[in-house]
């Protein structure tokens, strides 16, 4: 199962609402995937690196964390905690030595960038985004997932997005049936996972073509030719967001433009209380087909 959306405003003036919005489109996924549930948001590029962690035990993990971390990058890092999670802000110079002590306090780094936070945890996506306070962030875009865990423990590592680079995420509905051989394949290029989810392998996979300098839209066709198995991927990037499915598509899919917006989602459900949805072009993604919207 598993439930994903994802949207892509191209109207400046609703940047405050993304939130909100995509808080309801992944409330409306629940029955998908009601284990776990997680939301990519991108916003404030350009105004230094965003590092987003978790702790089970905040309370401990967070305390004096900023002023440990001024110490170590030798520069002012500010931590906003949420929940569970916090949101540093430092430096794009910093990163390194920032990251570098993360590691030693054994705190888990969820996503890194410029303009990317990620959030996410167990439990229901209503619940997930009420801690988090997610309906009042804005930004550009954002995708999100819940799920229904199939090949890895119910816990926060286990739930989408996965980050295995600097402002890129994926979320995947589906299975892959060579992720072992990828995740061997991708160790040989010094790219490594950290969990046993397959969507883990996709991002790096993604990640990692990025790297070597293809484009998203070449990274996205490669994974036509390289991962087996049944896939929705929808992936974001700084700039924007990206849809892919396997030559099969089994898994359902639907997409909605209007000169406001794109969105994307597993049912038609999902955009049901968007702005403008009445006059939306709707369609199913067609199999073995890249999308791609860059701002």
């Amino acid at each position: 199962m598993c439930g994903i959306v994802g949207l892509f405003l191209k109207n400046d003036a609703m940047q405050p609402d993304l939130g909100a919005l995509l808080t309801g489109m992944l409330i409306k996924m629940t029955d998908r995937g009601p284990d776990s549930a997680g939301i990519a948001i991108y916003g404030g590029a350009g105004q230094g690196l965003k590092i987003t962690v978790q702790s089970d035990t905040p309370d401990v993990a967070f305390d004096g964390l900023a002023a440990a971390l001024s110490d170590a990058a030798g520069a002012e890092v500010t931590v906003d905690v949420v929940d569970t999670h916090a949101v540093l802000h430092l430096p794009l110079a910093a990163r390194d030595a920032a990251i570098a002590a993360l590691d030693a306090r054994a705190i888990r780094i969820m996503g890194v960038g410029e303009a990317m936070e990620i959030y996410k945890e167990v439990g229901l996506p209503r619940d997930v985004a009420a801690r988090f306070d997610l309906a009042k962030m804005g930004g550009t875009h954002g995708i999100g997932h819940t799920r229904m865990a199939t090949e890895s423990a119910v816990t926060t590592l286990g739930a989408h997005p996965f980050s295995t680079a600097d402002d890129q995420c994926l979320v995947h509905n589906g299975s892959l049936s060579n992720h072992n051989d990828m995740r061997r394949r991708l160790a040989k290029k010094g790219v490594f996972t950290k969990t046993e989810n397959d969507t883990e392998v996709g991002a790096a996979y993604i990640s990692s073509r990025i790297a070597e300098g293809a484009s998203l839209g070449e990274a996205l066709e490669g994974t036509l030719k390289d991962l087996d198995g049944f896939f929705t991927f929808v992936t974001g990037t700084r700039n924007g967001f990206g849809v892919v499915r396997d030559p099969v598509a089994c898994k359902p899919a639907v997409m909605a433009e209007t000169d406001d917006y794109v969105a994307f989602g597993s049912e038609y459900r999902a955009f049901a209380d968007l702005p403008g949805i009445d006059a939306a072009r709707v369609w199913e993604p067609e199999p073995a087909t890249v999308y791609f919207w860059e701002r």
